[in-house]
């Protein structure tokens, strides 16, 4: 996979990128991130990028000339890729579109910045919008660098586990269940004894159940987009008739 990115700050890159799962996905060439300053197009000797808006208001606005001169010096008049601006007016990034942009061979990423680009950008040039939620930065670098991370971990080889990806909060539309490693005892506090039991199927069930009462307690609205299998369901009615709770399993079977 390719990923390119036109920001006007690349230098805040570079050190996320050379770090661990990143970093060795680049080095395995499983993907390569190409940074580009769209300061580099511009015409004049002050590199100027923005502009007051037209209409009066407060702040400035990126210049179409030269998002348009880098975007097309890269990819070309006709863009073979979806080219993404990052926006808090976009479609919310979640793992299903993850999934989705893992498949592209190639992706570009607008950085906004200021108090955003000309709307001719959006309109002729941009693809896709995407926003990592309802809040406002100061610009697009820090989710393109959320898109990328959440992008090249799905990417085949980028993890040392290969299911590793497929247990993530979301992946599979729950949150993940609880971790725990040594020591097994810590202040008193015990790690579940069906983790060391050696039963991998009761630990198969019982990391599902978890993973379903922390959806439940958490976020319920994503249960209400996913098909529960009926011993799901099931041990979801007897979880929400007590009230709650962590229940052995042997209760449940």
């Amino acid at each position: 996979m390719r990923i390119e990115v036109f920001t006007l700050f690349p230098e805040v890159f570079p050190p996320y990128l050379q770090t661990s799962i990143l970093n060795r996905a680049i080095q395995r060439q499983l993907v390569q991130i190409n940074l580009y300053n769209i300061r580099d197009w511009t015409t004049d000797r002050h590199h100027i990028t923005d502009d007051v808006p037209y209409g009066g208001g407060g702040g400035m606005v990126m210049k179409p000339e030269p998002i348009f001169a880098a975007v097309e010096a890269v990819l070309g008049e006709e863009p073979d890729c979806p080219v993404v601006l990052l926006t808090p007016q976009g479609r919310l990034f979640d793992q299903t579109v993850a999934y989705e942009l893992s498949n592209q061979g190639r992706l570009a990423f607008l950085c906004g910045r200021y108090e955003g680009i000309d709307e001719r950008v959006r309109e002729h040039l941009v693809s896709d919008e995407i926003s990592i939620g309802d809040y406002v930065l100061s610009g697009g670098e820090l989710p393109a660098m959320v898109l990328i991370d959440a992008i090249v971990r799905l990417l085949p080889g980028a993890l040392g586990d290969p299911g590793g990806a497929v247990d993530d909060s979301h992946a599979s539309g729950l949150l993940e269940y609880p971790h725990y490693t040594r020591p097994a005892v810590y202040r008193g506090w015990e790690v579940p004894a069906v983790l060391t039991s050696g039963n991998h199927a009761k630990v198969a069930r019982w990391r599902r159940e978890q993973s379903l009462i922390r959806t439940q307690q958490r976020r319920p609205d994503l249960l209400e987009k996913i098909e529960l299998s009926l011993e799901d369901q099931k041990f979801l009615d007897h979880y929400l008739r007590d009230q709650g709770g962590d229940y052995p399993l042997d209760d449940l079977q």
